[in-house]
């Protein structure tokens, strides 16, 4: 029986109060004005208001799938306004649209239940693959125009997708319906003010609107958490000024973006996606090819303008240091303000972009004149340009352009770094090989962008001399084959993990008492038997914390103390059943539905018998922002209590880690899982998760797993598709995030992606696990699989089996091989692989093993196991 975490009492706790109140002001600080007239914030405090689009009332809190969360309730933008002081006016027209969604859900649900009754749990998928999306608002007719009783309207678009199926080019996804494009019109026309809301996850075309005249303010909501209408309230009243910032470029064209034929289902091809596009990724292709975006990389508005200085410049060899004043340069308006720095290296052998984030501060609330010294340092190691040739970063000879600015096209040069002669920063050896001939993007030929100034500034900016001799230069070294642990002879009374802890015996003692079954079980998830046979359990696997994404084994505690780890969904806050029943021994009776959305499923799992006296839990969890909203904040402090909010909640509800923070790259906008993660540059990214996991990791025994390692950049066929990538790219663009998080935050876990790399499966690719996570950036927590790698979902994908697929699925003993020390959720299949791989020849099996690796994984669990400290 595991014990039991959950609360008894269904009362609102404090600790959900305060949680949801730091959630909302985190919230407030990552949307970003767009547009403003000086319409914004909104003239009264109170009064009558009219309120119209999709979000209105069914506001998105979160993307679907595994970010999603349960919280107590969603303060919605109806809920929001009404609580700040108005009257919303036009509930008429938001029963009506609400009614004709609900509809439309009942149609969907019902065709998604009559499919699992006829094809079992494959037809769970459909949900993922296939979600359900909202059709048209309802028409805006005459008589809900309310002009005689307001002269504001506020109209919320709302987008919603998740993990499984990238978005579409269609109404209703990425493209507007014509339905909301006349209301926008409509509205407009008739009333003197109307401000658009977007509340959604990812880029949306923007040509529709711009194209309407009278709309006068456009505000990035994002999607906020379950506090989210007090949030957007709080920005358009003026109680927050906003002070967001984009982390990803928005194209005028979704045809502007560099992959836009290529992406995903676009090219007809799921198999194998083709990153020709090298580094040339958001803004970095904006720029280099000047390609004018809608609203460019770091861009933001405010009720409030800034003025940015840079006072001081220095530089010695391992740091160049910025003084910048930020002013408020307004006259009425309250404001935080944001300097980035950008640095154009200078093109050698290698291309290089025309410039790249190299750091970035940001204010405190400065009030109208007040100023803010702020210093911003950037490693000159961080210059560095990765040379497949040489297998090694260098940094080439020539000037570096130190840039400052309020986003990526306002950047004005304020030094140059001459450095003397071409340095090696670190000496490597390549470790991705392409695995088929391609053709990248050059920008050879190409002028880019530019600006007026620009030549000026860059002959009259402050020279600074680097000297190569200055800069260390470092070698790796790589680690050798494990070597085995001899196995003790059986003992009576078994070695136990307190005596590790205590010091009585070291972990390689306790290692040596361990059979191969015991070992590999400590290497797998603790779901045995066929992924959710019981019924519909996706998301709802753990016997310890009911709703969380599973467990490790339990095995090995009565007779050795190794207790379980539970892990839990993320990363928009913990995922858990919202409530569930047990029996006075603290047998889980009912689990219910961990994913929303789900819920209607219930009705066809088999309802147990409950007794009288069963008891109710409760765990209603904080949704916190998404991703690419906190990073919006470009605040570290903020992510960090968000992190903060996660690991207080982890550690009352026992959960170990957090399978969060998501920090893939956004290389598309049309990616269905871009909601999750932060940003179209590395550095930013790499910085948030850092954060994110310093705030989880506070507590003692909560952990994080920054995922998906690696280039899982889209949904369909996420588990098969082949990614075609340089290595420089790899380097550079998708694995610096993660190499600075665990570099900088020292992550517990690491979760590899579906795809493959080059050929691989990353679950399998000991390059990418050993050599490069563990060897050059020494990571030294667990690295696990994402849910059913090794095939143990295959009945529930729609893809057919292995054999009818160009790439089949990973193994259990590939993984353990390659340093993935463990294969969630777990099947008895996956056990097998592992021991039926122990002591074969390469040949005999794809993966064969030596039982000193299948230590090493077990050894890897343990040490996490003794780093939580979390009593059995």
């Amino acid at each position: 029986m595991a014990k039991l975490y959950a609360s008894r009492s269904p009362e609102v706790s404090e600790r959900e109060r305060r949680n949801g109140e730091r959630s909302r002001r985190i919230a407030s600080q990552g949307m970003v004005l767009l547009e403003n007239n000086g319409t914004l914030p909104l003239r009264e405090t109170s009064g009558n208001i009219a309120l119209y689009g999709n979000g209105a009332r069914r506001t998105i809190k979160g993307g679907t799938g595994s970010g999603d969360v349960n919280s107590r309730e969603i303060v919605n933008v109806e809920m929001g306004l009404e609580n700040a002081g108005y009257q919303v006016v036009t509930k008429e027209w938001i029963d009506r649209d609400c009614q004709n969604v609900a509809a439309a859900l009942r149609q969907y649900q019902e065709k998604i239940t009559a499919n699992l009754r006829g094809n079992g749990q494959s037809a769970i998928m459909d949900i993922f693959t296939n979600p359900f999306i909202e059709p048209a608002i309802v028409s805006v007719e005459d008589d809900d125009i309310k002009t005689d009783l307001t002269d504001t309207a506020i109209y919320v678009l709302s987008r919603n997708s998740g993990e499984g199926a990238d978005r579409r080019l269609d109404p209703g996804q990425y493209y507007l319906f014509e339905e909301e494009i006349e209301a926008l019109k409509k509205l407009a026309v008739a009333y003197e003010n109307l401000i658009l809301v977007l509340n959604v996850g990812g880029v949306i075309d923007m040509k529709a609107i711009k194209s309407i005249p009278g709309i006068d303010a456009v505000l990035l909501m994002s999607q906020a958490g379950n506090y989210g209408g007090y949030a957007l309230a709080d920005v358009l009243t003026g109680k927050e000024t906003p002070s967001g910032h984009l982390t990803t470029s928005w194209p005028v064209n979704y045809e502007d973006t560099p992959i836009a034929d290529s992406f995903s289902y676009r090219n007809g091809d799921l198999d194998d996606e083709y990153y020709t596009e090298g580094i040339y990724v958001g803004y970095r292709y904006y720029d280099s090819f000047n390609v004018t975006p809608q609203y460019p990389f770091g861009y933001g508005k405010s009720y409030t303008k800034f003025r940015l200085e840079a006072n001081d410049i220095e530089l010695d060899g391992d740091t160049i240091r910025l003084q910048v004043r930020i002013i408020n340069a307004g006259d009425r308006y309250a404001g935080r303000g944001l300097a980035q720095v950008y640095v154009s290296a200078p093109a050698g052998r290698l291309e290089k972009p025309y410039q790249e984030l190299r750091g970035y501060a940001k204010s405190t609330l400065l009030e109208p004149g007040a100023y803010q010294d702020l210093s911003i340092e950037i490693p000159t190691r961080s210059l560095a340009s990765y040379d497949e040739e040489k297998a090694a970063w260098i940094l080439e000879s020539g000037d570096y352009l130190i840039r400052l600015g309020q986003h990526s096209r306002d950047s004005r040069v304020v030094a140059r770094i001459h450095l003397d002669r071409e340095v090696v920063t670190e000496h490597l050896s390549n470790r991705l090989p392409l695995d088929c001939r391609m053709q990248e993007l050059s920008r050879t030929g190409v002028r880019p962008y530019s600006y007026p100034d620009e030549e000026a500034e860059i002959a009259n900016a402050l020279v600074l001399e680097l000297m190569a001799e200055e800069i260390d230069s470092r070698r790796v070294t790589y680690s050798k084959l494990p070597k085995e642990i001899p196995l003790r002879a059986a003992q009576t009374r078994r070695l136990t993990l307190k005596q590790v802890r205590e010091g009585q015996i070291c972990l390689e003692d306790f290692l040596g008492q361990l059979r191969p079954e015991e070992l590999a079980a400590l290497c797998v998830g603790s779901q045995r038997g066929q992924f959710g046979a019981s019924g519909p359990q996706i998301g709802a696997s753990s016997t310890a914390v009911v709703g969380a994404a599973g467990d490790t084994t339990s095995l090995l505690i009565d007779d050795c103390g190794v207790r379980n780890l539970v892990t839990a969904d993320g990363p928009a806050g913990l995922r858990l059943s919202k409530s569930f029943k047990a029996d006075t021994k603290g047998n889980v009776l009912t689990s219910g539905m961990a994913i929303p959305g789900f819920e209607f499923l219930e009705t066809l799992a088999p309802k147990p018998e409950i007794p009288a006296d069963a008891i109710d839990y409760y765990q209603y969890t904080t949704a916190i922002p998404i991703a690419t909203l906190l990073a919006q904040t470009w605040d570290l402090h903020l992510i960090e209590e968000a992190g903060d909010i996660v690991g207080e909640e982890m550690e009352e509800l026992g959960v170990d880690l957090w399978l969060a923070p998501g920090m893939n790259i956004h290389r598309s906008p049309l990616c269905g899982r871009n909601f999750e993660y932060y940003s179209e540059d590395p550095l930013i990214t790499g910085k948030c998760a850092a954060a994110d996991t310093l705030g989880v990791q506070k507590h003692k025994s909560a952990g994080t797993t920054i995922k998906h390692f690696a280039f899982n950049n889209q949904e369909d066929n996420r588990n098969h598709v082949n990614s075609h990538v340089s290595e420089r790219a790899a380097r550079e663009i998708y694995l610096r995030g993660f190499q600075i998080a665990v570099e900088t935050a020292h992550p517990c876990s690491i979760m590899t992606s579906y795809n493959l790399i080059n050929g691989e499966h990353t679950a399998n690719s000991y390059d990418l696990l050993t050599a490069i996570a563990r060897d050059e950036w020494g990571f030294d927590g667990i690295i696990m699989t994402d849910w059913g790698t090794t095939g143990s979902m295959g009945q529930l994908d729609p893809g057919g089996n292995s054999s009818e697929r160009k790439y089949g699925d990973s193994y259990a003993s590939g993984c353990v091989k390659a340093g993935n020390d463990l294969t969630m959720p777990g099947s008895q299949e996956d056990v097998d692989d592992i021991l039926n791989a122990l002591g074969k020849k390469e040949g005999e099996v794809p993966y064969p093993l030596t039982l000193a690796e299948l230590q090493r994984a077990a050894g890897n669990m343990l040490k996490l196991i003794l780093r939580m400290d979390r009593p059995i």
